[in-house]
């Protein structure tokens, strides 16, 4: 399996973080009539797959979290990422392991609660979502946020690969606005509303609705200097400068600094910058690693500041994470 990086797609989605202009859909947003009724017919929302379809025979699409992608229905389910992030997965009855991923992917999301919408696509029926998405092979996963795509994988993949970038894609839908999640009764059920976020926490979602990060940021360093021990402020805080780092690079700058950094080792600007590309494009090991690498060749103040933006960039991938754990002993190790 790639990450969602390391697959050839078109410069600006080289980067999950930018959702903007990536695979142009509006041809065939154009091209959907009304969405249907979840009585409609085979392949509509809330309908049973068609036999042959993967997940025919055992709940198939009207499993609450699973829909078949028509051309009917696929702006439904555009304007539905606008609240959940929707995993496309493209399929093809010539490819039988396509076809069986597509149910190992329908377990998994069903497990994310409602967080997650899978949209299964036979390319053979939906031709034209292959080409949008430009895919190469059969099976291709794509997910959908705020109508833009955010590539995934291609090919086969594990579980535990599956989840750790679906952990990876909710992040980044947090950081742009996209944290609703869909009831019991599936894609259009009626959802308790959520409780409201505090002030700060709203502002910054604004802001990040607005592409302004730097005014994100200063919302919640405002968070945290009310409330210190604010974890979700100081998480956000470290995505938005994050995102705001990277919202100016085009993909003449992004290969500029790979070059500088592979001939620079000890170019502390060149390291940091091209740690937070592969943390931004889900090469997490690869950015902790050259920051802890950095770490351990350098003294002085440029290695309290690589320091400091490593401890950042956990924030960024979340404590929890394992690849944190393992990036912490490292720089114990070259520290101490």
């Amino acid at each position: 399996m790639t990450s969602p990086a390391s697959r050839p797609v078109p410069p600006a989605a080289a980067n999950p973080l930018n959702l903007r202009g990536a695979v142009d859909l509006s041809a065939l947003k154009q091209r959907q009539a009304a969405p249907p009724a979840a009585s409609g017919p085979a392949g509509a929302p809330g309908a049973p797959a068609a036999p042959g379809e993967p997940g025919a025979g055992n709940g198939g699409a009207g499993r609450p979290l699973r829909v078949d992608i028509t051309e009917a229905n696929f702006q439904e389910l555009v304007e539905l990422s606008a609240q959940v992030p929707v995993v496309v997965a493209l399929w093809a009855a010539y490819s039988p392991g396509s076809a069986a991923l597509v149910d190992v992917l329908e377990g998994i999301v069903d497990s994310y609660g409602g967080q997650l919408v899978l949209g299964a696509a036979d390319v053979d029926v939906f031709p034209q979502l292959a080409q949008a998405f430009q895919v190469q092979a059969v099976p291709t996963a794509v997910a959908l946020v705020k109508g833009q795509p955010v590539p995934l994988f291609q090919g086969g993949a594990e579980e535990t690969q599956v989840r750790s970038l679906f952990d990876e894609l909710l992040k980044v839908a947090a950081a742009n606005g996209v944290t609703g999640r869909i009831g019991a009764g599936g894609p259009g059920a009626a959802e308790p509303e959520a409780p409201p976020l505090p002030p700060l926490h709203q502002k910054a979602y604004d802001a990040i609705e607005a592409g302004d990060y730097a005014a994100a940021a200063e919302a919640y360093r405002q968070a945290l200097l009310e409330m210190p021990s604010d974890a979700d402020a100081k998480a956000g805080l470290a995505q938005v400068e994050l995102m705001d780092r990277l919202q100016p690079l085009t993909a003449a700058d992004t290969e500029a600094l790979r070059q500088q950094a592979a001939g620079e080792p000890d170019n502390l600007d060149a390291q940091l910058a091209v740690a937070d590309l592969d943390v931004a494009g889900g090469h997490v090991e690869d950015g902790l690693g050259r920051i802890v690498a950095f770490i351990g060749r350098n003294f002085g103040p440029e290695r309290e500041t690589a320091r400091v933006r490593l401890l950042e960039l956990f924030d960024v991938v979340g404590a929890a994470d394992e690849r944190v754990a393992k990036a912490r002993q490292n720089l114990a190790r070259v520290l101490f």
